[in-house]
């Protein structure tokens, strides 16, 4: 029986590939990538030749049993993404999962992704967080904010530069306009930038330099201190609210 390797690439900087993960990549049987052409210029840069087939969100369903089929069969395959790690908001999961229902060795390289290093640089706690990757475009978006308004740990998501300023004011309508924040992008490139502040602060600087490439949003969790407040408030309320409909009677 084979091997199933999930094998992270780099996120920007060429030289975060890891020499597994080339060797890896070198003595594959197949490599399945998410954009062949992409992923074309990277086995080229590292000197690996290897047949690559796709793999991507829009087939996996259909290519995975074929790809099982080959696992099975004592194929050693690879699979990696555009960018970082297969499975982190990019396909992944699937062929994941019906590779270990068939039984087959699965093994994920340690390597790059672009939460983490955003998550540690950004001088939020990050002893406990919660990654949420791209939020629902359209439909689910602020009911899914709304149930992480009370959210006590740090929380990341990803997003796309054309919608970062209407995130970070949603943002700021939902978790509130003084809540902290660090907006990293284009991680381990040339243009690596990351700005910390308020979410009044990331708008007014969003709004005056337009944001460029991949971006990762990461929000200090609520304060504990404070939502004790609000419910006690709100107990207090509804107590009031109650001895009202008393004295009413």
């Amino acid at each position: 029986m084979g091997t199933l390797y999930i094998v992270p690439t780099p996120v920007g900087n060429m030289e975060d590939m890891t020499y597994r993960a080339v060797r890896i990549l070198k003595e594959a049987d197949l490599v399945l990538a998410e954009d062949t052409r992409t992923s074309g210029m990277l086995l080229k840069h590292f000197d690996i030749n290897n047949h690559l087939m796709s793999h991507h969100k829009f087939n996996e369903h259909g290519t995975a049993s074929a790809v099982v089929g080959r696992l099975l069969a004592g194929q050693v395959i690879a699979l990696i993404s555009d960018a970082g790690t297969p499975g982190i908001s990019d396909p992944g999961f699937y062929l994941v999962r019906e590779a270990v229902k068939a039984g087959i060795e699965v093994q994920c390289l340690p390597g790059a992704t672009a939460f983490v290093p955003a998550l540690v640089s950004s001088g939020l706690p990050c002893d406990r967080f919660a990654f949420e990757g791209f939020l629902p475009q359209k439909k689910g978006r602020a009911t899914k904010l709304e149930s992480l308004s009370e959210e006590v740990r740090t929380m990341v998501f990803y997003e796309s530069p054309h919608r970062l300023l209407k995130t970070l004011m949603l943002f700021s309508a939902v978790f509130g306009s003084e809540r902290q924040a660090c907006v990293c992008r284009e991680i381990s490139k040339i243009h690596e930038e990351c700005v910390r502040g308020t979410f009044d602060e990331l708008v007014g600087h969003f709004t005056e330099i337009p944001p460029r490439g991949e971006i990762v949003i990461v929000v200090s969790g609520c304060d504990v201190a404070v939502q004790k407040r609000k419910k006690i408030s709100n107990k207090e309320r509804y107590s009031r609210n109650e001895e009202g409909d008393v004295n009413k009677e």
